[in-house]
């Protein structure tokens, strides 16, 4: 006679068993939400990108400069292979791995950024705001964006009931805050302590602060600024420059405005089809940071209009993408972190955009993904990575939230 499993025994066990691993299987296969989808394509598609118009900016005068066509971007692929697999691993990290890292994460960035006034650092162009390890330039504030937005969203999100009184919103933000640009200010780079600025002012308007709350430490923000560019001779030529635009030093390289001037006349020349890929003139000597903060110009003008609306629509699809998991969560720390990094990211992409076309001063901010600089590229693809971690937790289709149901009972 055949016997039957009782409850309890070797056979249930297994059954047990072999159904836990059926339901650990499921999680890892399940589709993941759209918002996964549309960040991570265009956070590859912008990579791949630049990696294409860092190869086409640099190959050509490399050989002027002792160095290989190939070695510029091989430089930068080797940080977009290390920060594209990066994105993905720190997207499976749970939520609560990212609340609890927000405090020891800012130290840690801040610390990295002190290096900077040891004698690994190193001085570019008046800034110090730069390392030197293993032979690589290395800039630690780009990782001070992430790490703020990270502390920035547990601060707020765990004062949500108290942020209708200023003290509970300034403290310990602006203190912290302060502190942390200071040690950017202190190296002279005022463009990564705008962006920092950025951060903060993203967090706290997702973070749902009274309108009368939110506009004083913008009205701080603004005039701290002011008050660097007003102390500082450089920052004030750099100013006038925009002004003044038949300066007569515009057209010799030793003059403040050379590159802003060639950028422009770069994008003109690539009229609407641009002059085809790799075909730039403005490479050749004429703009000197071409692969850097000026590659959006060589875009212009081997790709034209074309290839700039498509480098602008990438930017505009990662977020929607943002702004739907800001949309869809139930968690204000994800609001709130997720608001401060596409705060971040697109400003910061519409301020390289309006130096390139001339319409701000020269700030010395990369365009991100695309831009020459290995740390920059990282950082960016790990505030996407934080994204895509987000974008897991949010519900499944057809489960209402609080936001929805808020929003169709005010209908």
């Amino acid at each position: 006679m055949t016997q039957v499993a009782r409850p309890g025994t070797s056979a249930d066990r297994d059954d047990a068993r072999g159904l836990a691993a059926r339901v650990r299987l499921g999680k890892i296969f399940a589709p993941v939400p759209s918002e996964f989808l549309l960040i991570a394509s265009t956070a590859l598609l912008l990579t791949v990108f630049g990696l294409v118009m860092v190869l086409s900016a640099t190959s050509a005068t490399a050989a002027a400069n002792g160095e290989g066509p190939y070695d510029t971007v091989l430089r930068q692929g080797m940080f977009a292979l290390v920060g594209v697999p990066a994105m993905f691993i720190i997207s499976r990290f749970p939520l609560g791995f990212w609340k609890k890292i927000a405090w020891p994460a800012l130290i840690v960035t801040t610390v990295f950024q002190l290096l900077v006034f040891t004698p690994l650092g190193v001085e570019n162009d008046g800034n110090r705001n730069w390392i030197l390890i293993a032979g690589q330039n290395i800039q630690p504030s780009e990782f001070l964006k992430l790490s703020l937005a990270l502390w920035a969203g547990i601060i707020l999100s765990r004062k949500e009931k108290l942020l209708r009184l200023w003290k509970h919103v300034f403290i310990p933000l602006v203190p912290v805050t302060a502190l942390v640009i200071a040690t950017v200010m202190a190296g002279h780079d005022l463009g990564t302590a705008m962006i920092l600025f950025l951060v903060v002012l993203g967090a706290l308007f997702f973070s749902g602060v009274r309108l009368r709350i939110f506009i004083l430490p913008l009205i701080l923000s603004v005039i701290a600024v002011g008050v660097l560019v007003l102390t500082s001779e450089r920052r004030m030529s750099q100013v006038a420059s925009l002004f003044d635009r038949d300066n007569v030093d515009c057209y010799y390289a030793a003059g403040g405005c050379w590159q802003q001037l060639h950028a422009v006349w770069g994008m003109a020349s690539g009229g609407v089809f641009g002059l085809g890929l790799g075909n730039s003139r403005e490479k050749y000597g004429w703009l000197p940071a071409a692969s850097n903060d000026y590659i959006f110009a060589i875009v212009g003008e081997e790709l034209g209009l074309i290839g700039c609306a498509v480098v602008l629509a990438l930017f505009a699809l990662l977020a929607v993408g943002a702004f739907h998991v800001i949309r869809k969560t139930n968690d204000p720390f994800v609001r709130i972190v997720s608001g401060a990094i596409v705060v971040w990211i697109i400003g910061q992409a519409l301020i390289n955009v309006g130096v390139v076309l001339r319409v701000f001063p020269v700030l010395g901010v990369p365009l991100p993904f695309m831009s020459q600089g290995g740390t920059s590229l990282v950082s960016v693809l790990l505030a996407c990575g934080v994204l895509l971690a987000f974008a897991r937790t949010l519900p499944a289709p057809g489960v209402q939230t609080p936001a929805t149901m808020r929003g169709r009972v005010a209908r």
